[in-house]
């Protein structure tokens, strides 16, 4: 097939708006339409020739369900496909594949990105698990903290009364406990405070927690990769402080304090937050190269209590979390060996203040 014969065979698919690709009996790619070449980021000059796990990688299941239909002449549509075009990048999509007799193309393989989809899932379910938890944690620390104050004055009046030395590093003990669980009490309990919104520019709370995390741990390298032409967002300046400090503070822990944390800044369009539509969103990411996040806890590290560290509160995540879904925001994590990488979105809207 030349040139202008392939063009007049194709040029239908390139008014699609899903994303197709046409390869041959071997699965190397002969076409790549517009709206492929957008959800993948790649030009159809860098694919055509390759091969098609190229573009897809070799997502489990999908090849065999490609021979299929080679063999067998069969469609075939598959649901909730993960696709890695790059290390540093996946997709989750539903895919159709068609037997087709079209030139040398034999298979037209339709991608469909359901990442939006399963985001919004993934939120209410995180909203509604977070409300429970909010629910949860405020009544089990004014449980914990009213007796803490009686346990800690009755330490006190005991030491008064005790002359041996030995005796008196026993109330000590007592004391010093129930002052570290009345500090945790309160940070549980400070992570619900109406929020006092105001324009904050987002660059100047990164070089902040920057500043802090260097203090923290010497031997962790903060690389920025910011767009300074983002809009300032309307937000709690404290709260974004923390939520940013706590999941630094988790990657430098991870890391056992030595590594490197990118923080990246940049634009995202079109997005859905807390079931709204938003033509424009902050995407910050807290990257990390440490040694990932344990698959035992993976779907679970935003819950209270849960933290893969031997010493951890299971906290920081937590509260992240609290902050950012109080700013009509969501946190993502994506994690590996070598890179985990935090997702934070917040809408640029303004925020109303609250009575």
């Amino acid at each position: 097939m030349n040139a202008a014969e392939s063009f007049n065979a194709f040029s239908g698919l390139d008014l699609l708006s899903s994303a197709v690709v046409l390869v041959d009996a071997g699965l190397v790619i002969r076409h790549v339409n517009p709206a492929a070449e957008n959800l993948f980021e790649i030009s159809s000059r860098q694919l055509l020739g390759h091969p098609l796990h190229r573009l897809v990688g070799k997502p489990a299941g999908l090849a065999a369900a490609l021979d299929n239909a080679l063999t067998n002449n069969w469609s075939y549509t598959g649901h909730n496909i993960l696709i890695e075009p790059s290390p540093e990048r996946s997709l989750h999509v539903d895919c159709t594949v068609t037997p087709v007799e079209a030139g040398n193309a034999r298979l037209l393989i339709e991608v469909r990105p359901i990442d939006q989809q399963l985001r919004a899932a993934r939120e209410e379910q995180l909203a509604q698990q977070q409300q429970a938890n909010r629910e949860l944690v405020r009544n089990l620390a004014h449980e914990i903290k009213n007796p803490l104050g009686g346990i800690r004055g009755s330490a006190q009046l005991l030491e008064r009364e005790l002359d041996s030395a030995p005796l008196k590093e026993y109330t000590q003990v007592i004391i010093e406990e129930a002052d570290r669980l009345q500090d945790l009490m309160q940070r549980l309990l400070s992570s619900h405070r109406t929020m006092q919104p105001a324009l904050v520019n987002i660059h100047e709370i990164l070089e902040r927690v920057r500043r802090l995390i260097h203090a923290e741990y010497h031997d962790v390298s903060v690389r920025r990769d910011y767009d300074t032409s983002l809009p300032d967002v309307t937000g709690d300046r404290e709260q974004l402080i923390q939520a940013i400090l706590n999941i630094s503070r988790n990657a430098a822990q991870a890391m056992q304090g030595k590594g490197e944390i990118i923080y990246r800044t940049r634009a995202a369009r079109k997005v859905t937050l807390a079931k709204k539509h938003h033509e424009l969103a902050l995407e910050l990411q807290v990257i990390d190269n440490g040694p990932g996040i344990p698959d035992g806890i993976r779907d679970k590290i935003f819950y209270p209590l849960v933290s893969g560290r031997e010493k951890g509160s299971g906290l920081g995540l937590t509260i992240a979390q609290s902050f950012i879904q109080q700013h009509g925001g969501a946190i993502e994590v994506s994690s590996r060996p070598g890179r985990t990488c935090f997702s934070l979105m917040l809408p640029l809207v303004r925020i109303k203040k609250e009575d």
